[in-house]
């Protein structure tokens, strides 16, 4: 399979922050939505997508927490949306699209992460659900607002999409469950969501980006014990991050999502697959520290999931 996956050069790197990735870049008159905006990774981007001028939507399930968060900031609006719940997706996207704005920036920073075994809506898996399946729908019910303005659409996954690629014969986990190779596979339908989207979207100027953020500590670990993290090398006994293990900070971890979305360096590119400020090469079979899964990148397994993505939650923006 040929492939757009090779790095480009952008002269930043892992260490980058997003204000260093936005310096020179004048976000003024743009506007942004970043579901997850006001926690980890998604506030830094908030900070920095603001400093540089942007207006940005941060759709919370936790409202409260969120107007909290973001008191300090201006240019910011909250409003209500748990992306686990596809009425509250409808709600929302019609309350938005009734103001009549158009979007320049969509980041899908929201995640859930290696959670207990979790039913949501019909019975789905919370972590494919919420992570992947809230953002589909999210995306096509704001596309009147996504299309006008040539927007990028920025899908956060992870390096955890090496667990595991889509369990097309078990999508919703019914016949045992494993919470890395759930979130996984929800973090490899991320990709496969940006591949599709690009695809179908880059006639009308809208492209695409799927990145892995770096491994950063932030609440996404909330359901994970101490025990668990101390066995995974990631803290000692104390909960001090072991530096060896390179985490990012979180303005650090915030950076290739931001850069995805306003960089002149894409311009002309999508549907690939970001990490370190730059376009990721493949990965090397065995190797689970960089690049990207073959299974995250195909794009008739895109086309597949795009698929089935829109029978389930009943939203397709491009039928027809």
């Amino acid at each position: 399979m040929s492939t757009a996956q090779h790095t480009i050069g952008s002269d930043f790197g892992a260490t980058s922050t997003a204000d260093d990735v936005l310096r020179g870049i004048d976000l003024t008159g743009k506007l942004a939505l970043v579901t997850g905006g006001y926690s980890g990774i998604g506030l830094e981007t908030t900070r920095a997508l603001t400093r540089a001028g942007a207006q940005v939507v941060v759709p919370a399930r936790r409202r409260a927490v969120a107007e909290e968060a973001l008191a300090d900031l201006d240019g910011v609006e909250v409003d209500e949306l748990d992306l686990a719940d596809l009425e509250s997706v409808r709600a929302f996207s019609e309350r938005f699209l009734a103001t009549g704005r158009s979007l320049d920036i969509v980041i899908g920073s929201a995640a859930v992460m290696a959670c207990p075994e979790t039913r949501v809506g019909p019975g789905w898996e919370a972590q494919f659900a919420t992570n992947h399946l809230g953002h589909f729908a999210l995306v096509n019910r704001l596309w009147p607002a996504i299309a006008p303005g040539g927007a990028r659409v920025v899908s956060v996954s992870s390096r955890g999409h090496h667990f595991s690629g889509i369990r097309w014969d078990d999508l919703q986990w019914e016949h045992g469950y494993d919470k890395w190779q759930a979130y996984g596979q929800a973090k490899t339908a991320n990709v496969l969501f940006a591949v599709h989207l690009d695809r179908l979207a880059r006639d009308a100027g809208v492209r695409a980006f799927a990145l892995h953020p770096g491994g950063i500590l932030t609440p996404l670990q909330r359901h994970l014990a101490r025990a668990e993290m101390v066995e995974r090398g990631w803290i000692d006994a104390d909960g001090t991050p072991l530096n060896p293990k390179g985490f990012k900070t979180p303005p650090q971890g915030a950076a290739t999502q931001v850069w995805a979305a306003t960089s002149p360096q894409l311009d002309g590119l999508g549907g690939v697959y970001l990490e370190d400020c730059d376009i990721a090469e493949p990965a090397v079979e065995g190797d689970e520290r960089s690049g990207v899964r073959s299974w995250a990148i195909d794009p008739d397994l895109a086309a597949r999931l795009w698929t089935l993505s829109a029978d389930l939650t009943g939203v397709n923006a491009f039928a027809g």
